[in-house]
């Protein structure tokens, strides 16, 4: 099982990359092993590019390297806080996209604007306050920020986004992208209308229960 998710990982780190989600090294990528409250993730400073099985890190839910040589990603505390309180939660993606990160520089939150925002995200993308990479404080802004979402930015700093798989964290990732940059778009326009509550409780509800061949 640690193999597949290790080469699951590998090709969704050269997937971001691809897509522009993130340059060179920065980002990181993590997924829950299925049977023992372990993860693995992407170390630190390495190359998507250049990545093998034998470099992912497996950590435990209080951050402790479990097997691997290299040094763990440093947001391997954010993932794991994520991970003991999110049992939903089964992979984490942090990217730097261009315009999200743009709004998270501004310490901008991204309302939901659009269907594909409210159905992958379930509202908002708010932002987590400030805190110095790999420390506590950080775990725990992002916590705060994220609550029952899928995605949240990380003042100064980039985006992160949950799911229950990688396929479905990259395409939040890339969902959050669009939003940012159509939100940019209609700063510029001079105004947005943000769907109401209501309206996103029920696209989120479809997308999750009725939406594709379930």
């Amino acid at each position: 099982m640690i193999i597949k998710t290790k080469e699951k990982i590998i090709k969704a780190g050269k997937e971001i990359l691809e897509a522009n989600l993130v340059t060179g090294t920065w980002g990181n990528i993590s997924l829950r092993d299925e049977k023992e409250e372990v993860f693995v993730i992407t170390p630190s400073g390495m190359d998507y590019y250049d990545l093998v099985p034998e470099n992912l890190v497996t950590v435990d839910f209080d951050g402790n390297v479990v097997e691997g040589q290299k040094k763990p990603s440093t947001e391997t505390s954010v993932h794991a806080s994520i991970y003991k309180i999110r049992p939903d939660v089964k992979a984490i993606i942090h990217t730097h996209s261009i315009h999200a990160s743009a709004c998270a520089a501004a310490c901008e939150p991204i309302p939901c604007l659009l269907e594909d925002v409210a159905a992958l995200v379930g509202g908002d993308i708010g932002v987590a306050q400030y805190a110095l990479p790999g420390t506590p404080q950080l775990a725990q802004n992002v916590i705060e920020a994220l609550g029952d979402r899928h995605a949240v930015l990380m003042a100064n700093h980039g985006v992160l986004c949950v799911g229950p798989d990688l396929d479905e964290t990259i395409k939040t990732c890339r969902i959050v992208e669009k939003a940012a940059l159509v939100y940019i778009n209609c700063k510029i326009l001079g105004k947005y209308h943000r769907l109401k509550d209501e309206h996103v409780k029920t696209v989120r509800s479809n997308y999750l229960y009725r939406y594709g061949q379930k």
